[in-house]
């Protein structure tokens, strides 16, 4: 019996060893893949169970009328009557502010000072040019602002469709007495993940809104009647503001006065 070489030994070793190592990688590749797979299924099964928690949420915007938990104003401008109901429940500092500064007549006279046809209209600055204006807490409450305003207040329940009423900001965390009003018309139904959001909202972007402000920026109250007036705001013609943008109205609408119409109990 002839003996077998070392060296014959050390390749069948190696061979062994190497097959070894493909038939581990690949119970390993075809493990990973199953997890992968595995993932995939428990992700959807977790986006369904978000949505239908969504779908089950109450959406304030959405119903009519002005509840006991909500408050009313109405908006006299040089164009017209704006009015709002305001959630009490879902951003409590926005409406204490907003309402507060309305009662001292802090927002009388003051304009809309930004203007974007098909996305927004601006006011609540009292310097008109956008960078001014504080919240009621700004040097009273450093708690509440400590200077640069107060926190954002978003809510699962509230959204930038078209006619609602948001705070505005020049970063998070910063709100302090300027707001805008969403006016886009257009259908942003195509430009949201459906997933994402209650189906009555998704819905509700057929008729206009921003979607892409969402969860940047509190949205504190919703028009119900005066639509008009905001779409006639935003149609008026714009120059070139101090922040190169094409917003600043050449014959800018004033806010006359805010009057509370109801208060939340």
């Amino acid at each position: 019996m002839k003996k077998i070489k070392p060296e014959v030994w050390m390749a069948v070793a190696v061979a062994v060893l190497i097959a070894l190592f493909i038939g581990v990688s690949a119970y390993h590749n075809q493990q990973q893949a199953q997890q992968q797979q595995q993932a995939k299924k428990l992700t959807k099964k977790q986006i369904q169970a978000q949505k239908a928690k969504l779908d089950k949420l109450a959406l304030p915007q959405l119903q009519k009328g002005v509840a006991s938990n909500e408050s009313e104003v109405r908006i006299e401008t040089t164009a017209g009557p704006i009015t709002v109901k305001l959630f009490n429940q879902e951003a409590p500092l926005a409406v204490q502010n907003f309402m507060t500064h309305a009662k001292q007549g802090y927002y009388d006279g003051t304009n809309f000072h930004r203007v974007v046809k098909d996305f927004m209209i601006q006011g609540g600055d009292p310097k008109g040019t956008g960078a001014g204006g504080h919240s009621i807490w700004y040097q009273k409450d450093s708690k509440i602002d400590a200077g640069n305003g107060f926190k954002n207040e978003t809510s699962p329940k509230l959204y930038n469709i078209r006619g609602a009423l948001a705070m505005a900001n020049a970063g998070a965390d910063t709100n302090g007495s300027q707001f805008f009003i969403d006016q886009n018309h257009d259908n942003q139904m195509k430009k949201i993940d459906r997933n994402q959001y209650p189906e009555k909202i998704y819905k509700a972007y057929r008729n206009g809104g921003n979607p892409s402000l969402d969860g940047k920026y509190t949205v504190f109250g919703q028009v119900t009647d005066g639509m008009q007036v905001v779409d006639q705001i935003a149609a008026g013609k714009v120059k070139m503001s101090e922040s190169n943008e094409q917003s600043k109205p050449v014959n800018p609408v004033k806010i006359k006065t805010i009057t509370i119409l109801k208060t939340a109990k």
